[in-house]
């Protein structure tokens, strides 16, 4: 696939950056204002849904009311505060970033939040990799909607149909063959 692109598009969270247990000790910190205690397998099992989904799981499965603007600021402040602590690259990826860099247009389409999103690629030296960076609050529509995608596309100048996405979640994957572009599942990386 990689030589019939045009442009390249990486999720973030599971695909650049490996921030999996940054977010479930943030999710934690938000949940806890609910008086419920969040497991490591139940986030587990939902990482990779946006804030307001995982809010209304979160919701549903724990007879919970959150008091939502609560939960996303100390999430957030929680995982800006440690997020030098977890970080890592996943290296298969970030080099596959770093080798086309600069030879074709590269964009991050990430559901996260831009404050969030940025701050992960800034702490790992990865935000210069990219001509654009899409988040869930420039579209405002979550994965598997390919809203992002399609924005990034557009913001690269480059047909959907030469695009190549790089994603790691189901969500992802859908959004991406959504807005009929090629996908590459880094699991299988």
């Amino acid at each position: 696939m990689l030589p019939r692109a045009k442009g390249l598009i990486f999720d973030c969270d599971g695909t650049l950056v490996d921030s999996s247990s940054a977010y479930s000790d943030a999710w934690r910190a938000g949940f806890r204002l609910s008086g419920v205690e969040m497991d490591a397998p139940w986030y587990a099992a939902r990482n990779g849904l946006s804030e307001h989904v995982l809010m209304d799981h979160f919701e549903r499965e724990y007879g919970v009311v959150l008091r939502r603007d609560d939960v996303v600021t100390t999430m957030r402040r929680h995982y800006l505060h440690h997020l030098g602590d977890h970080l890592r690259e996943v290296a298969a990826v970030t080099m596959i970033a770093r080798r086309f860099s600069g030879n074709l247009p590269m964009a991050v389409a990430s559901g996260g939040s831009k404050q969030i999103v940025e701050a992960s690629l800034q702490a790992l030296g990865l935000t210069d990799l990219f001509d654009t960076i899409v988040t869930f609050d420039d579209v405002g529509i979550a994965k598997p909607n390919p809203g992002l995608f399609l924005e990034a596309a557009k913001r690269l100048n480059v047909p959907n149909e030469l695009c190549l996405v790089f994603e790691d979640s189901v969500q992802g994957i859908e959004a991406a063959q959504r807005a009929n572009m090629p996908c590459c599942d880094i699991r299988q990386l």
